[in-house]
């Protein structure tokens, strides 16, 4: 199969997190053979700052220029502890609109970024650098936590919910799974919140389901082994958590499409809080996406 992943974007704060996912990065680049480029963005100084004494601002600038080389240097240093292979890009600005406008300039095919925690305001109001990044690019995301005691995709989780999306994310799941030899599992949640159904309601509802799983159209061409499942929840975003960490899948595979740009903006997509909560690495393809 020809690889669908050329180019792979590894944007780096120097965290541990971020050094978490040039491991998935590396990963990636080696099984797809494909290029890794490392980016790090310096933060700039307010606009405000920059409207003072010429003295002020060519201090700015210069500060801004140690930064540049103190980054780069940092980048290459990474390169010789991990002999890692990468060529480096170093931006200044703001850090997700830089990553997003890098991405989609070559473009790159996969941005591979490392998730930290929040804080409820900051998941409530503003999200995280790879929210943001999420919520504009074009470019599917891996998004990783620390620290994984393996980098294998034995299993691959892909979230259906029957929209007109589906497709996209099974298709590229399919592709991943087909890379890796994985095992796919196509999984539908129940929503059903806190309401209270008879047992027998309730094996009705998931075996209604079911069929309509199994009537969908199978592809002509797997290859690989496929399982399909029904479990309820409270939310779908718990429900896929849930169930990736209990059933031991390696990745979750989900796009977000979805919500409203406001209800996204201040609850979250169900992509969004299915990255907040599993620790189970996030293969996100933005509503944006453009289908290879």
């Amino acid at each position: 199969m020809e690889d669908f992943i050329k180019k792979i974007l590894w944007p780096t704060d120097f965290s541990d997190e971020a050094q978490e996912a040039m491991r998935h990065a590396e990963q990636m680049a080696k099984v797809f053979k494909a290029e890794l480029t490392a980016l790090h963005v310096v933060p700039d100084f307010p606009s405000s700052l920059y409207n003072t004494t010429e003295s002020v601002k060519g201090e700015l600038v210069c500060r801004i220029d140690v930064i540049k080389q103190e980054a780069l240097e940092r980048l290459e240093k990474t390169k010789k502890t991990h002999k890692a292979k990468f060529r480096s890009i170093i931006r200044e600005g703001n850090p997700a609109k830089e990553i997003v406008k890098t991405a989609e300039g070559e473009p790159f095919d996969l941005i591979v970024m490392g998730k930290k925690g929040l804080s409820a305001l900051e998941k409530l109001f503003i999200g995280s650098v790879a929210n943001q990044v999420l919520r504009n690019s074009k470019v599917p995301m891996l998004l990783t936590k620390k620290k994984a005691k393996k980098l294998a995709f034995n299993r691959i989780l892909v979230p259906t919910d029957f929209s007109e999306h589906e497709e996209i994310e099974r298709d590229y799941a399919w592709k991943l799974a087909k890379s890796f030899d994985s095992e796919l599992v196509l999984l539908h949640v129940l929503e059903l919140h806190d309401q209270q159904f008879a047992p027998r309601v309730l094996d009705e509802m998931i075996e209604t389901v079911h069929k309509r799983l199994s009537m969908r159209k199978k592809r002509e061409h797997e290859g690989i082994k496929i399982t399909e499942d029904v479990v309820r929840s409270l939310s779908a975003e718990l429900g896929i958590v849930d169930y990736a960490e209990t059933h031991k899948c390696d990745l979750i595979v989900i796009s977000t499409c979805g919500p409203g740009a406001v209800e996204r903006f201040f609850l979250g997509s169900t992509t969004e809080k299915v990255i907040s909560y599993s620790s189970v690495p996030v293969f996100a393809l933005p509503s944006r996406f453009r289908r290879p």
